[in-house]
């Protein structure tokens, strides 16, 4: 009686484990579905707390440990993300997806020889995946490992039979091994038994390559006798013209090419814009209409493609026709009412034309429809500043700072602008409001440190705050030539006439010597030195280079020399 007991007992036990056993299991399988749904939600932390949360329980599941790595590699952690999944490589081997994503993994991080090593892997227990044939072929293309690579694509043909993708491979490992016989071979073999426009095309560019002008030109023709569009044969052909300066044939292939219905404006537009950067001003001159020619036709096939109005709009802007390149920008904005990109093109076509009124009545207009978007902001104010429409730049800049009360990078600069043009227009004193307002917002804003200065400078006022304020900018940038003279002209101003020559030798030495003002203040400073001689060099050199900023200096310099005999 009392084995039997025992014997019940254990029964009754065994019965109540195995349905909680297989309760468990049934949880964890439902919790993976939930990680796997956040993941595919793209919600990634969740997935991953779940995910813990089952290995936790079952740290052989090799589901939770691929989706775990997954997870984490979207959320950033990379090196986690590898580990995660060669544990799941570990756990099931034979998995395709697992080995495919961490080789992709090893790739993202620049392990090149642990992606060929997977992929190999992959390829013992896979053979008839030929993807990852490709994949592994590029590698060994790019790790310069050229046996293996022919290998592997022995083995691809093996199983899918040859293909033009497969021939041109091959001809290019040969051609990077530098066996151009053996190259030229495997192409020819094939066009022997399959008839292939890409494969002839290709042929061509060999031939054309050597400089076998003759067979490059047959090769074409054939890749044309069997796809008569065929773009990469067109313009091999083309090219072959050009060496031969058969131009009517140039000219001719082209307009084939441009004709094409299947080939994209885009691609069109593309070896339109190559041909503008690379053709030289003679040949360019005397086949001038022929040029013409093509560019109207890439234009009258594609008559509202963004990029094609570009194309031939610049190439009649680069060809001296400005007119002609304006009115096809002009258009191509009026076409595209909310593309940025055309109407800018356009008012740089304005500004490079001095325009000044038609650039600042058009970019009004895109100001307002596109508030965001600085570019036109500034073509604006270039236009009122070249009209001296001083105000309306101060206008501009006050609703820029409306708009971003709170950004500094719009509201110190835009200050700061507005300072420059109230000095323009003579009210000194809100100029130097504004100007401090932007050292309010930054006490080291150089560029208003100096023309602060500078106008107190020339105005004779506040000396001592120009000098500290001088000071802060050549300490910010010691080379440069317009705060050196700000500083050396305060210097002189107060008497420190040997200090200020230091400051204007050293500008010389930055690009000084291009400006007027500058030239003109170190020959006062050397005037005060009594250094005549060398004061009448430099005066000289500021003549020379004054283009009207400098009112009555050969006069001054006149007055000043006769002064003292020179």
């Amino acid at each position: 009686m009392k084995n039997l007991r025992h014997l019940l007992i254990t029964f009754a036990l065994l019965t109540c484990i195995i349905p909680m056993r297989g309760q468990t299991q049934e949880m964890l399988e439902n919790r993976l579905l939930e990680a796997v749904q956040c993941y595919d939600n793209r919600q990634y932390a969740r997935a991953e707390t779940i995910l813990r949360s089952i290995l936790a329980k079952d740290a052989a599941n090799d589901a939770a440990w691929y989706y775990l790595g997954l997870s984490e590699a979207f959320l950033g952690r990379q090196d986690n993300a590898i580990a995660d999944l060669e544990k799941a490589v570990a756990l099931d081997p034979d998995n395709y997806w697992y080995g495919d994503r961490l080789a992709l993994l090893y790739r993202s991080a620049g392990n090149t020889e642990k992606v060929i090593a997977t992929y190999e892997n992959l390829l013992e227990r896979h053979p008839k995946k030929t993807e990852a044939y490709f994949d592994l072929l590029y590698l060994y293309i790019n790790a310069k490992q050229y046996d293996k690579a022919l290998t592997a694509l022995d083995n691809i043909e093996a199983e899918n039979g040859p293909s033009e993708k497969i021939v041109t491979t091959r001809y290019e490992i040969y051609r990077r091994r530098g066996e151009d016989d053996k190259a030229i071979a495997v192409l020819e073999a094939f066009n022997s038994r399959y008839s292939s426009a890409e494969v002839s095309s290709v042929i061509g560019d060999y031939y054309l390559g050597e400089y076998k002008d003759s067979a490059a030109l047959a090769a074409y023709d054939e890749a044309l006798s069997l796809e008569p569009a065929y773009t990469p044969a067109l313009l091999g052909k083309s090219e072959v013209y050009r060496i031969r300066r058969n131009y009517p044939g140039f000219f001719s292939t082209l307009q084939e090419f441009l004709r094409d219905d299947a080939t994209p404006a885009g691609t069109k537009a593309q070896y339109l814009q190559n041909l503008a950067r690379f053709i030289d001003g003679g040949t360019l001159r005397n086949h001038l209409s022929d040029f013409d020619t093509l560019y109207d036709l890439g234009l009258q096939e594609h008559p509202t493609d963004t990029t094609m109005l570009a194309t031939v709009g610049g190439y009649y802007t680069s060809s001296g026709r400005r007119e002609k390149g304006k009115e096809i920008f002009r258009r191509a904005a009026l076409q595209n009412p909310d593309n940025k990109g055309q109407q800018i093109n356009y008012l740089q076509l304005l500004y490079i034309g001095q325009e000044w009124e038609a650039l600042r009545d058009r970019s009004d207009t895109l100001m307002r429809q596109f508030p965001e978007e600085i570019a036109f902001y500034e073509l604006n104010n270039a236009a009122r500043y070249s009209l001296k429409d001083y105000a309306g730049i101060i206008r501009n800049g006050e609703e820029r700072i409306r708009q971003h009360p709170a950004d500094t990078s719009v509201t110190i600069p835009t200050y700061a602008m507005i300072g420059d043009m109230y000095h323009s227009l003579g009210d000194e004193k809100k100029s130097f409001k504004a100007y401090e307002k932007v050292l309010k917002l930054n006490p080291d804003y150089v560029p208003v440190l100096n023309n602060y200065a500078y106008y107190l400078s020339m105005a004779g006022k506040r000396l001592g705050k120009a000098y500290a304020m001088s000071k802060k900018t050549i300490t910010a940038e010691p080379d440069n030539p317009t705060y050196l003279d700000t500083f050396g002209w305060i210097l002189h101003l107060q008497g420190k006439d040997l200090e200020a020559k230091a400051m204007f030798k050293h500008a010389m030495l930055y690009g000084g010597k291009d400006s007027a003002v500058i030239l003109d203040h170190y020959a006062e400073v050397l005037y005060a030195l009594k250094e005549y001689d060398l004061a009448k060099v430099y005066w000289n050199l500021a003549i020379s280079k004054n283009d009207g900023e400098l009112k009555n200096l050969e006069k001054k310099v006149k007055h000043r020399l006769d002064a003292v005999g020179k």
